[in-house]
């Protein structure tokens, strides 16, 4: 099939800042696209050929969406399943497939795989309602501290909470959700795997992820991760082993925890472009969304060596900030060596709302990081009414 120049349609589903990265590669091949997002204000809206407003989750709104493409994507996993099935049975290419994004969208599924699987990951209780966990608690059940996750509906930190005591699940809400082991961890690592239909797998570096303390967002994603090669191979082994058993098609990003004594432990997947291959819009001979594309529409694989070394820094809307965004201090970060800012185009900014990043590239990795440090001291984004 010619994608290229041609009447060759590819839906994406979301409209965010990661299907605004795919439209850069979209643009540069000049392939047709069509994008659907809740929100008029969408970051895709101005870099698609067609945009639709619509509700993800509804199925005839999804239907109808994907039944005049010939590929359809997603940037987000928030979207009816049973829809991309009905498509699929139609013909149309859904790529990842509604079987992998079944397995993925809730948590206690994809917790659930990994054990059938013989996937490593903390052990872990499923529950149909937070207010089960109490009694678990008390018969001994479950062991404090744990982690809490909603089953459906999390991301960026929200749905996750830590529980140090029994007071801690007061205020969550009453949902399926999961009890998970806490992990003494060294490292949160990620893999980015890509597999097309012809069954190619391509792996990304290792990279390392920092959080934010109090928000649980990631702050620094940096490659390659300071590891060991041993315990490198070992990461990558594991996320493939993953990306076997799941059979997905496009990227799959693998998170990890490096356990004390150096074993891999499976945290959690995403079917997309993600967070932590933001790194290789500057540092990689491929980047994550270009590959994402030759993955879906099953072309050659790229090249996913780095150049230089990488380190992204999110840009989170400022705690006390709430409203129309500023971006404060840009020009100061942009005379840094190496640094480059991508600005998602979300009018609105709130606290820790993902707002843009900036990627900060070296020969030296150390230098890379401290370069990294500095911009997250300088760059503010704030509100102009505050």
């Amino acid at each position: 099939m010619n994608y290229f120049s041609s009447d060759f349609k590819l839906g994406i589903l979301g409209g965010g800042q990661l299907g605004k990265m795919i439209l850069y590669e979209t643009r540069k091949y000049d392939i047709f696209t069509k994008v659907i997002d809740p929100s008029s204000e969408a970051p895709c809206k101005i870099a698609c050929n067609d945009f639709t407003q619509g509700d993800l989750m509804d199925y005839d709104t999804v239907y109808n969406f994907g039944k005049d493409v010939d590929v359809l994507t997603f940037e987000i996993e928030h979207v009816n399943v049973d829809a991309l099935e009905a498509l699929e049975k139609q013909g149309v290419k859904v790529y990842p497939s509604s079987n992998t994004l079944r397995i993925i969208q809730n948590k206690a599924t994809q917790k659930l795989f990994y054990t059938d699987n013989n996937i490593p990951t903390a052990p872990f209780t499923r529950f149909a309602y937070t207010t089960e966990i109490k009694d678990a608690i008390e018969n001994g059940g479950v062991k404090l501290p744990f982690v809490w996750k909603s089953a459906q509906f999390g991301y960026d930190g929200n749905g996750v909470k830590v529980i140090r005591q029994v007071t801690d699940l007061e205020g969550l809400p009453n949902v399926e959700c999961i009890a998970e082991e806490m992990i003494p961890f060294k490292n949160e690592l990620a893999v980015i795997v890509a597999r097309n239909p012809k069954e190619e797998v391509a792996t990304y570096p290792v990279v390392e992820m920092e959080f934010h303390p109090e928000a649980n967002q990631v702050e620094y994603v940096i490659c390659p991760a300071r590891i060991s090669d041993e315990v490198a191979q070992k990461a990558q082994q594991v996320a493939v082993e993953v990306s076997k058993a799941i059979g997905h098609v496009g990227l799959l990003a693998v998170e990890m925890f490096q356990t004390q004594d150096d074993e891999i432990l499976v945290n959690e997947v995403a079917p997309r472009p993600h967070n932590s291959g933001h790194y290789s819009i500057e540092a990689s001979y491929t980047n994550q969304f270009e590959q994402h594309l030759r993955a879906i529409l099953n072309l050659p694989l790229g090249n996913t060596h780095s150049k230089v070394a990488g380190i992204m820094v999110n840009l989170v809307g400022a705690e006390g900030h709430t409203g129309n965004v500023k971006y404060e201090n840009i020009e100061e970060i942009m005379a840094l060596s190496g640094v480059t800012p991508h600005i998602y185009g979300k009018k609105e900014t709130r606290p820790f709302r993902k707002m843009g990043h900036v990627t900060i590239v070296n020969e030296d990795i150390a230098k890379a990081r401290s370069i990294a440090e500095e911009v997250k001291n300088t760059i503010k984004v704030i509100s102009t009414q505050n």
